[in-house]
């Protein structure tokens, strides 16, 4: 199989070129501009690489409901010029293949239950903590959905008593991807999240925002692994600080080994490393291309 990839993120596009064991061959990275200009450097890469369907994992919300007029489109985003647009109708125009179409995050989701750090377990959620935050749900072998895609960057959360940051999301203002993404870490200390030393208090508020997204979805969701990716998680001593959060937030009631044991090994970085992403939707456009045939 010869599969065509976008990770169509809020930041940047990365195309590539990958087969059916999750090898990617090429790659290339641009960044996400207005949709005309964007979307002219994806045709322009795929147009003699004669790939036999296309996998899709884009920022959102988007629609997904198969049944919808628009489907395939980018919904409320506020990224400029991107709410409303037809990105999967785009590419159809130009491409007459298969195309799978998700969220980036359930892409991620599933690009690790195939190759990464989830491989052979029937479930998962994978996190992103960067620009934004979004969640990805693969449960009982399969991506989740529902009425929209699951959007828990956007769930309410509880304050940190030392935190009087007001948030930033311009939706709901102090949820988590208001207080927990790159941008608020940004606002909230005046510099990049890169440029605070390991022992800034920054990274126990950041942890504790963290650890309760993470502990409502292991109660709600219970899944067999947690994978925190995004630009904050390579801040790799936020990982401890998230463990033990979690931990001090289930006090016991979860009876489980993989974490009251091995949290290490159940609350993890992407198996994928930054490839989480591309391979995932490398892997939706697998799927389309075995559901055509």
């Amino acid at each position: 199989m010869r599969i065509g990839a976008i990770e169509a993120g809020g930041t940047k596009f990365v195309c590539g070129i990958g087969n059916e064991h999750g090898a990617i061959e090429d790659r290339v990275s641009f960044p996400t501009e207005q949709p005309e200009i964007t979307m002219a450097n994806v045709i322009d890469y795929f147009r003699d690489k004669d790939v036999e369907a296309i996998g899709i994992g884009s920022f959102g919300p988007i629609d997904i409901d198969k049944a919808s007029p628009t489907y395939g489109h980018v919904t409320t985003t506020p990224k400029p010029g991107w709410s409303g647009f037809d990105l999967v109708g785009t590419l159809k125009r130009e491409f007459d293949v298969p195309y799978g179409w998700d969220t980036d995050v359930n892409a991620a989701a599933l690009g690790e239950a195939t190759w990464g750090a989830a491989k052979g377990l029937d479930s998962c959620v994978y996190y992103t903590v960067g620009t934004g935050v979004g969640v990805g749900v693969y449960a009982e072998g399969k991506l989740v959905h529902g009425l929209v895609h699951p959007e828990g960057g956007h769930v309410l959360t509880r304050r940190h008593p030392e935190d009087d940051f007001a948030g930033f999301c311009p939706y709901h203002g102090d949820c988590l991807e208001g207080m927990a993404a790159g941008p608020a870490i940004e606002r909230r200390w005046k510099v990049k999240g890169q440029e605070l030393q390991a022992d800034h208090p920054a990274w126990g508020i950041e942890a504790f925002y963290i650890a309760q997204a993470v502990t409502g979805t292991i109660l709600l969701l219970s899944p067999k692994k947690v994978i925190l990716g995004g630009g904050v998680m390579q801040q790799e001593h936020l990982f401890p600080l998230i463990r033990e959060e979690v931990k001090r937030n289930l006090n016991g009631y979860v009876s489980a080994a993989a974490i009251l044991d091995r949290i290490d090994n159940y609350i993890v970085p992407p198996g994928l490393g930054n490839n989480a992403g591309l391979s995932g939707s490398l892997a939706l456009g697998v799927e389309a291309l075995l559901a055509r045939n």
